[in-house]
């Protein structure tokens, strides 16, 4: 059985990194996007299992010390991980997955997963950056300090990624990563066959 690739998608908050991998997604039935554990609180809309697997402090703790994860990282005060059998089971299945997740997790996939390609997404400018976090309206300024703090360390891991895109604009960049994928799956098959 063909076991399915990993795509690694890493940007800094506001970049536009979900609304890009949920698009990319719609039309791709062989693409999944990973559901990561979080203990962060669900957000409205969010559903437990479809966005995230919500658990508390304890039940992360407990799951990371039974090696649960392929990855996990503290972002923000909150965890969030990767469940290794869940990946495993979709990949058996012949699905390529996308881990939407942040630049240690995807660290930490690299190097468990050479094979994986990873794709970083940037912003045109850290002013738009900004702008996109203020119009979304989920924090308040102070967080929004923190978060373009925390972008300029991102940016400057992004340049560890097998690709960068700029999330200029959108069509343009959805495309951009279409055709990352393709041609990684591309060059599995020829590798396969």
């Amino acid at each position: 059985m063909t076991s399915g690739a990993l795509f690694i998608v890493t940007a800094p908050s506001g970049a536009g990194k979900t609304s890009l991998v949920r698009e990319l997604v719609k039309d791709d039935d062989s693409l999944c996007i990973s559901v990561s554990h979080t203990t962060r609180p669900r957000r409205e809309g969010e559903r437990d299992g479809v966005d995230y697997f919500f658990v508390d402090r304890d039940e992360f703790q407990r799951k990371l010390a039974e090696g649960a994860f392929l990855e996990h990282a503290e972002v923000y005060g909150h965890y969030y991980g990767t469940s290794h059998e869940w990946v495993r089971r979709q990949r058996e299945q012949g699905l390529d997955i996308i881990l939407e997740i942040d630049w240690q997790g995807a660290e930490q996939v690299r190097k468990l997963d050479p094979t994986a390609c990873s794709i970083f997404i940037l912003p045109p400018s850290v002013e738009t950056l900004r702008q996109r976090l203020e119009t979304r309206a989920l924090d308040d300024e102070k967080t929004i300090d923190r978060r373009m703090r925390q972008a300029q360390r991102e940016i400057a891991q992004g340049e560890k990624s097998d690709y960068r895109v700029v999330n200029d604009e959108f069509e343009r960049a959805l495309a951009d990563i279409r055709a990352i994928i393709r041609s990684r799956r591309h060059k599995s098959k020829k590798r396969l066959g």
